[in-house]
Order: C-alpha cells, then sequence, then structure tokens
C-alpha cells in the first residue's frame, strides 16, 4: 500500500496544526469494559490512572490558553478515575464546554449513583459509546450484558433530561462491528432513533459514526483472522481528499494519563508523539504555543477513508 505521508503529498494536500481548540485528556486506562475493539486496551486490569499533580498542571496551562473552549474527557472509564470530578469542577471554573466519553455502563457501578446527576450539574456534554442497537451485536463486542445495562443507563439519562432538554446534550457513537466502513451518518441516525424511540422510549440529539482505527485490539484481531490487508488496502482505496483537509488533529491535541502529548487519541496509544517530538505538559508553557507539524502513519487512513472520520464522528 502507498505510505500515507506519500500519498497526502501526491494529492498535494498539506496538513498543518491550526490553534488548538479542543483538549482531550486520557485520564487513565482503567475501566468497567474490555472491549474487543478497544484501541486503548482499556480494562478492569489497567492500572495506568493520571494522579492529581498531572490534573493541577493542565489546569495551571488551561488557565493561559487563549483558543481552548472544548474540554473532552475520555479514558478507559473517565468517571473511574478519583480525580474526574475535581477536573470537571475546577474546569467549569474556566468556562470550558465539558465532555464526557462514557460507556454508558458505569453509571450503573457502585459508588456512581449520583453520577448522572453530577453531569447535569455541570452541563457535561455526555457522549455514548451504543455500537449497535441490536442486543447481541452490542453483546458480541462488549461483552454478555451490556446492552441491557447500557439501554438502562440511557433511560436514566433520559430520566435527568439528557437528549431531552436543549443544553443537556447526550450524543451516541457508532463503529463498525466488522471489517466495513460506517454506513452514511444521517441514515444510520434516523434508524438509530426509531429504533430506540420504538423499543425503548430512549431519545438522543446525534449520533457520530467513528471507523475502526486499524491499531491495539482491533489490529492484532485483523492480524489473527488474515484480514489486515484487506482492510488496510480497503481504508487506503476509500481515501477522501477532502476529509483529510478536516481531520481532527488540526485543532486538537490529547493529552496521556502521564501528561505527555500527542497529536491525537489514536497516536497516543501507539505512543507516537506530537509532531514527531517528544513533549509532555512538563516541558511546556502553553497550549497555545504547540507546533503546527503534525506526525501521521498509516494508521490516518482510518480517518480519511469514505465520509471520514473523528471523535465528532463523519466529516463530510
Amino acid at each position: 500500500m502507498v505510505n500515507f505521508l506519500e500519498k497526502i503529498k501526491k494529492e498535494n494536500i498539506i496538513l498543518k496544526r491550526y490553534s488548538t481548540e479542543i483538549l482531550q485528556i486520557n485520564v487513565g486506562k482503567f475501566c468497567n469494559q474490555a472491549c474487543h475493539h478497544c484501541h486503548v486496551e482499556a480494562g478492569p486490569k489497567r492500572t495506568e490512572i493520571m494522579e492529581q499533580k498531572t490534573v493541577d498542571r493542565i489546569l495551571e496551562l488551561l488557565k493561559k490558553s487563549l483558543f481552548i473552549h472544548t474540554v473532552d474527557m475520555t479514558g478507559g472509564a473517565p468517571e473511574l478515575n478519583p480525580h474526574f470530578r475535581y477536573l470537571i469542577l475546577e474546569c467549569r471554573k474556566l468556562n470550558k464546554i465539558l465532555i464526557d466519553r462514557c460507556n454508558l455502563t458505569v453509571l450503573l457501578e457502585q459508588g456512581q449513583e449520583d453520577l448522572v446527576e453530577f453531569l447535569k450539574e455541570n452541563r457535561v456534554q455526555v457522549i455514548a459509546s451504543l455500537p449497535c442497537y441490536s442486543k447481541d451485536n452490542v453483546d458480541e463486542q462488549r461483552g454478555k450484558g451490556v446492552f441491557d445495562k447500557s439501554i438502562k443507563a440511557l433511560q436514566v439519562l433520559n430520566e435527568a433530561g439528557y437528549g431531552v432538554v436543549p443544553h443537556l446534550k447526550l450524543h451516541l457513537v457508532y463503529n463498525p462491528l466488522g471489517t466495513f466502513l460506517p454506513p452514511p451518518q444521517e441514515k444510520l441516525k434516523s434508524q438509530y432513533k426509531k429504533e430506540l424511540k420504538t423499543l425503548f422510549d430512549i431519545d438522543f440529539n446525534d449520533l457520530y459514526t467513528i471507523t475502526n482505527m486499524p491499531i491495539k485490539r482491533f489490529y492484532e484481531d485483523l492480524r489473527r483472522k488474515g484480514e489486515l490487508e484487506t482492510y488496510m488496502k480497503l481504508l487506503e482505496s476509500n481515501f477522501n481528499s477532502q476529509a483529510a483537509e478536516m481531520i481532527m488533529c488540526r485543532n486538537l491535541i490529547s493529552i496521556g494519563w502521564d501528561g505527555k502529548i500527542y497529536d491525537c487519541d489514536f497516536n497516543q496509544m501507539l505512543d507516537i508523539p506530537l509532531g514527531g517530538q517528544d513533549k509532555t505538559i512538563w516541558n511546556i508553557e502553553s497550549f497555545d504555543d504547540i507546533s503546527d507539524s503534525i506526525a501521521f502513519d498509516n494508521h490516518c487512513y482510518g480517518c480519511t477513508a469514505g465520509a471520514g472520520s473523528s471523535c465528532s464522528g463523519a466529516l463530510t
């Protein structure tokens, strides 16, 4: 296959970073689930977790930022980090838009009984993973019983006003169950809305379709099945230059649980440093001074194939 860097060069596409507007923070790899597709390789046995001093340094840098308007918290299950609520409260004081990337079942965990109310009080947007509206498909990918718990959690969120009240945003995330690209986002959103409303009386705002990235657990699964080369050719053959121009790493940076800085969450999991140069929150003075260089590799075809893919869904 053609190397991704050679591809964008051939297409005369110059990809440099704009001002950083979105700060995505991976607060750790500890999770109450261990999904087959997880690019973080998160799970109940992972011990990597962001410490208080790292959170405080991020907040110190955020206070100096002129352009960052959104703080996007992910994991693992970010809610299980002991400093998660502190981070939210402090970011609220800075008037940031807050996003919690939630696996839904964490809302039903012991000790999290007041979590939905906390998120509501602080107007945190919830982006929840629900890879399908079919019980069998979800349980196959995420574990037995996960679908029923996810539906219950969505109903709890609806009862609190999420997906119903205008300022309480609830977005769902779809990712394919196999080696294919997501279907058209708007069409699938209509199907999700119809099925979830009819079967479970569930409401939500938007649906984000995200392409499975050929890294970590999904990569190993493809390799074991002998499907890796076929999948990479699928991504390459569906390269979309318009989507490439809109990739999320142009206005987003990703912070690891240990304070290292990356171009995106996917690069973080591959330990590809920011712009190819090691950077941490400890050796920069401001998020506004980040270099405009971006590090790319062949997995980046996943963000540029078809309608494109990002943490906010399709790009075109």
